[in-house]
């Protein structure tokens, strides 16, 4: 199996650029799939420039309703009319980054909901012998300290043929993962991790009865502000939690680089970063 970071937010091979955003591109026997596709147009110019054909893909996949997994995918369906892109159909919800400072739409443009290439998953998603999704992920275990800020605007009765608009915590039903089987090799592929990688790897155990052999994801442990002894505990905390999994971790993006070198002093080996332009091999 070939996986290729069509784009994340470092730069790996300098043919590639980068930007806060993820998307992966991966070959298995029977398909060519775009898992994600960044903030923008960018996952397409990488591609190009790494001779990654994006009208060959098959199959794509938006792994939750932000804009920084999605903001391409109108790019992508200009490219490639024939792929089918699936979600969650709570990724077309109205998503917010909501703090005191700010609040700041970080949803998915409505137009890609209008693609007639789109379709709608369930929380467990059979596409065929390969491929395969799960969502609805509800434990809590070391949530995320992070998802309190991000929050989904909905519209609410507050009496009698009155509604206004109000922001409710995003509980991410909007998120899935992806899950390629390929031969004896099982895949787990995520995009932020919002509800918990350990949460995840639990779930997918006990829908496939194993662990995966590797898993490509953010942990949603990036901070502009800095970790408090707190932030540093629980990032700490999952690197040992996760040495237990006989399984190899590929991360990026949302965890963050100063998160990342503090779980590979636990984790060592079983976890690589992967960057813009960057392939593995599986």
């Amino acid at each position: 199996m070939r996986v290729v970071c069509l784009v994340e937010n470092t730069i790996g091979n300098p043919e590639c650029q980068c930007e806060h955003g993820l998307s992966f591109y991966l070959e298995t026997a029977k398909h060519k799939i775009l898992m994600d596709t960044g903030a923008t147009d960018l996952f397409a110019k990488n591609a190009k420039a790494i001779g990654v054909d994006l009208a060959a893909v098959d199959i794509a996949f938006l792994s939750h309703g932000h804009y920084d997994h999605a903001g391409g995918i109108m790019t992508f369906a200009a490219l490639n009319q024939k792929a089918s892109v699936w979600m969650q159909k709570s990724a077309t919800g109205a998503y917010y980054h909501k703090s005191d400072k700010e609040e700041r739409y970080i949803g998915i443009a409505p137009e890609i909901a209008g693609l007639a290439q789109v379709s709608y998953a369930g929380d467990e998603q059979k596409i065929d012998e390969e491929l395969s999704l799960f969502a609805g992920i509800t434990e809590r275990t070391l949530w995320p300290a992070g998802n309190l800020k991000l929050k989904q605007k909905v519209t609410k009765e507050v009496a009698e043929g009155v509604s206004e608009e109000a922001f409710v915590q995003d509980e991410f039903d909007h998120e899935q993962y992806l899950v390629i089987s390929e031969g004896e090799k099982k895949v787990l592929i995520s995009g932020c991790a919002h509800n918990g990688i350990l949460n995840i790897l639990s779930r997918y155990k006990e829908l496939y009865g194993a662990e995966p052999d590797a898993v490509f994801s953010g942990f949603h442990m990036r901070k502009k502000e800095g970790y408090t002894e707190e932030d540093v505990k629980t990032i700490k905390e999952i690197a040992r939690e996760l040495t237990k999994w006989n399984t190899k971790f590929f991360t990026g993006h949302c965890t963050g680089e100063e998160p990342y070198r503090m779980m590979k002093e636990i984790m060592g080996e079983q976890l690589v970063y992967v960057h813009s332009g960057d392939e593995v091999e599986i």
